[in-house]
């Protein structure tokens, strides 16, 4: 079976999977909710029995969340496999030179100082 389309079916199971997650979460009632049932909030008739609307959808929630991880897993080693075919297609190998000498300037001239020297004469600096 060819790599991408692979990949294609990972990515849809991921999209799924992120969907699904965020539906769950949002079907799901928090801890408050829990008090009113307490005082006759009619539980029995639920389609799930009573409580068994909270563990059926945490568990599926768990489900998914694992499918979800086991995805991301599988796309980030496909990227990392794009990488490397992409950083070894058609790259030429980069030779190393050595860098060509620049020409010293001859220290013999102005007593061995790279500034030339000027006269005082020549200075915009007053004396005091």
């Amino acid at each position: 079976m060819n790599l991408e389309i692979v990949e294609t079916l990972v990515l849809v199971v991921h999209v799924l999977a992120a969907l699904s997650i965020t539906g769950l979460v949002l079907i799901q009632h928090g801890k408050g909710a829990d008090m009113g049932s307490g005082f006759g909030g009619g539980a029995s008739s639920t389609v799930f029995g009573s409580g068994g609307a909270g563990n059926f959808l945490s568990r599926a929630t768990t489900m998914i969340a694992i499918a979800f991880f086991v995805t991301s897993f599988g796309l980030a080693f496909f990227a990392k496999e794009k990488s490397i075919t992409m950083r070894n297609m058609g790259m030429p190998d980069v030779i190393q030179q050595a860098p060509a000498q620049a020409e010293m300037p001859d220290q013999q001239t102005n007593g061995g100082s790279e500034f030339p020297e000027l006269d005082p004469v020549d200075s915009e600096i007053p004396d005091s």
